[in-house]
């Protein structure tokens, strides 16, 4: 928690409200910045990263609920797990290793790319390390109350230090498989291997496994 600062002076009403309107002005960034994943791979017109977070949000709500879980703390954590993205953009795990030439590149994009463990561990560190710096960049505005509600949210969903945050950070990665599947249904050339192979290594939690196997149904008119 520590980069958090308290201002000094008491703020009046106006000042509080304009805090707000400048931090949601910022946020509002997050409906143009396209995803990346779906750029390298030259999606037409693909989602923004507030159109993934909106779904996601849904999806926290309805398949929480099910679980029993905290409905309320999953939507917010849905709703700022991405916040970071608006000053430290949305990172790939293809991006230190993307080639200039288009084509090895998209050779490169059909597969899921595998690191060294400390090639791996050096690389999430990196992106942690920006992706934090960017949040409390957005935030810096707000009071201390509140930045630390919002840090303690996106770092539950960095580390899972609650059911909720484990359950969110395996949600992420399913929501983006749905829309990876969305884009191949649109066109039978694109690269599914990736997706795939991510879920079949980070997912554990029962009930998504079970949603996960209702996609393939959807989309493969089979079982995965």
């Amino acid at each position: 928690m520590k980069n958090l600062k308290e201002k000094k002076n008491k703020k009046s009403d106006k000042d509080f409200l304009k805090e707000l309107v400048d931090f949601f002005i910022q946020i509002g960034n997050l409906k143009i910045i396209k995803r990346r994943g779906w750029l390298l791979r030259n999606v037409k017109n693909p989602e923004s990263i507030a159109d993934h977070s909106f779904r996601l949000a849904l999806m926290a709500w309805i398949l929480g609920k099910e679980k029993g879980l905290n409905t309320k703390l999953l939507l917010k954590m849905a709703l700022v797990h991405d916040l970071c993205e608006i000053y430290a953009g949305d990172a790939t795990p293809y991006d230190k290793i993307l080639p200039k030439d288009k084509k090895k590149q998209k050779e490169l994009l059909k597969k899921w790319p595998r690191f060294l463990k400390k090639d791996e561990v050096q690389v999430y560190l990196e992106k942690r390390k920006k992706e934090y710096q960017s949040l409390l960049k957005l935030i810096s505005e707000l009071s201390l109350k509140r930045q630390k509600e919002i840090v303690n949210l996106w770092l539950d969903v960095q580390d899972g230090f609650t059911k909720e945050g484990r359950f969110l950070r395996q949600l992420d990665k399913v929501e983006n498989l749905l829309q990876a599947l969305e884009y191949y249904n649109k066109d039978k050339c694109f690269p599914m291997e990736p997706w795939w192979v991510q879920v079949k290594e980070t997912i554990d939690d029962p009930l998504l496994l079970e949603f996960i196997e209702a996609l393939s149904q959807k989309f493969y008119k089979k079982k995965s």
